[in-house]
């Protein structure tokens, strides 16, 4: 954690951080522009969160996008929060509406984008994302698929079984990059799950999201950065989201990492 108070302990990337909480994924240009520092200097100071992994960029064509990564702050929150008894879901509620929200006011559809690093291989990382014996532990979610780029997915969570056309695997790269897209709300998923009927049918209206999984190998770790994006704007299922991965992702690597779980996270805490 040293990087990343060293990060945090100057004023300028502070600024930067700020900058991206109140607008996720801009650009070096747009950065500079709303900072009262040089092209370089914001670059350097960009290296630096980078490295501390509380900035993550993804490439969009010719354009590189640069986000906030709340996973450092849970990991100081999981730390020191607890050290003072300070209850653990109010801790991360709280960290997850002020550093992964995106403003109603945001022009741009909202994405989620974390990073975490995971002490395992590409090939098992890629085994915890697609077999049911790995997904089903930490997820509790299972896929029927062949993982091919077209390929239908039924998803099966709280013995629920969603199939649709539109479940479709996107991209399949094995230990290296997938991409399908989300599931299909339906009634019976929502009953499932404990969803309210309400915020299940405002689910159902919005255009489907997809979720990217991107592995590289670093060193004796994994890097995993997930993006879960083409949501409409005020988009309830990216607040929804926004709250489940994180967990979800510590879970993850977790179990990759030390063959247990996480204690499960109540129904209603995806929903707040």
């Amino acid at each position: 954690m040293d990087e990343v108070f060293k990060a945090l302990a100057d004023p300028s990337r502070r600024r930067l951080l700020d900058s991206l909480n109140l607008r996720n994924g801009q650009r070096l240009g747009e950065l500079c522009a709303g900072l009262d520092m040089t092209r370089q200097s914001v670059s350097k100071h960009l290296a630096v969160l980078e490295e501390a992994n509380l900035v993550t960029t993804v490439r969009r064509g010719r354009e590189k996008l640069h986000y906030l990564n709340a996973a450092p702050i849970l990991a100081i929150a999981d730390r020191w929060i607890n050290q003072y008894d300070r209850r653990r879901a109010v801790a991360l509620a709280d960290l997850k509406q002020a550093l992964e929200s995106v403003p109603m006011s945001e022009p741009t559809t909202p994405t989620f984008v974390y990073t975490t690093f995971i002490k395992t291989t590409p090939e098992r990382l890629w085994q915890a994302l697609t077999d049911p014996a790995f997904t089903s532990r930490y997820w509790g979610v299972t896929f029927e698929t062949d993982w091919r780029p077209g390929s239908a997915m039924v998803w099966n969570e709280g013995g629920s079984r969603t199939e649709d056309p539109a479940q479709v695997v996107l991209e399949a790269e094995p230990h290296r990059r997938l991409s399908y897209a989300w599931h299909t709300p339906t009634p019976e998923w929502g009953a499932a799950m404990g969803v309210a009927e309400e915020t299940r049918a405002k689910l159902a209206a919005e255009k489907r999201s997809r979720v990217t999984f991107d592995i590289q190998p670093f060193g004796e770790t994994v890097k995993l950065t997930v993006i879960h994006d083409e949501f409409p704007a005020g988009s309830t299922m990216h607040e929804m989201v926004s709250t489940g991965w994180p967990h979800l992702l510590s879970d993850l690597k977790t179990l990759l990492e030390t063959g247990d779980t996480l204690p499960p996270v109540p129904a209603e805490a995806w929903q707040s």
